[in-house]
């Protein structure tokens, strides 16, 4: 799963990694390290490849209310091609998602430590994802999932799935008849591409948004009555 994220570079240093059009100063959203489900966030679309404003939480063109959205944050890699709410984008509406880091928990769930995951080469993450658009509610988008890395699985049972370079073409070619081979894409990052240290349980409450909540710890912090209450919901995707 994949329920909280970190896009804290600037979208003029995201436009150069991505090769894509600049973003307007004035849409630009604020650099926010702690990306919550419904928030709105920087997605990467193709022809021509340019960098877009849209809300997290897939909500399909025949949705009757908003908050179907909260419910599909995530898009499972194995079912993406025909589950009801995400084929249809998947067939012509695919995207990256630009991260600096997710985070994880680990442990015991009423001691559950965030972690902050990322890059070791200090790159951005180019997340697999899906939009949609809706006629009332908008542009909106899900991240999708997949099986562990080994490494991984250590902290998870599920990761985004990561596309380097060489695969961002591959991804955004939509339109595709039979885009199975695009579900190949949809695999665990390498052994040796992530990197993970705890970081403070701040980043359980969605209001926390600052550069601190990726500073490393030195040891787990203890739990407190306000972490139980703030804990981030579990998402299945």
């Amino acid at each position: 799963m994949c329920a909280r994220y970190s896009r804290h570079s600037d979208p003029q240093v995201l436009a150069d990694f991505f090769r894509s059009a600049p973003l307007e100063p004035a849409v630009a959203p604020l650099p926010n390290f702690n990306v919550a489900p419904t928030q709105q966030s920087l997605v990467v679309l193709d022809e021509p490849r340019r960098l877009e404003v849209m809300r997290w939480g897939l909500i399909p063109a025949w949705a009757k209310d908003a908050r179907f959205g909260a419910r599909t944050i995530n898009a499972r890699a194995e079912t993406v091609a025909d589950k009801p709410a995400f084929r249809a984008a998947f067939r012509a509406r695919r995207c990256l998602v630009p991260a600096d880091g997710f985070y994880e928990w680990m442990g015991p769930r009423n001691r559950r430590q965030p972690l902050y995951i990322h890059r070791a080469d200090g790159h951005p993450l180019a997340l697999a994802g899906l939009w949609e658009w809706h006629a009332e509610f908008g542009r909106s988008f899900t991240i999708i999932t997949t099986a562990p890395s080994t490494w991984m699985s250590a902290v998870h049972s599920r990761m985004p799935a990561i596309l380097e370079p060489d695969d961002w073409d591959a991804w955004l070619s939509a339109g595709d008849d039979d885009p199975g081979w695009q579900a190949a894409l949809l695999r665990p990052a390498a052994e040796d591409v992530l990197r993970r240290h705890p970081v403070s349980r701040e980043v359980n409450a969605v209001a926390g948004s600052g550069p601190e909540l990726i500073q490393p710890i030195a040891a787990p912090e203890p739990q407190t009555s306000h972490d139980r209450e703030s804990q981030p919901p579990l998402f299945g995707g």
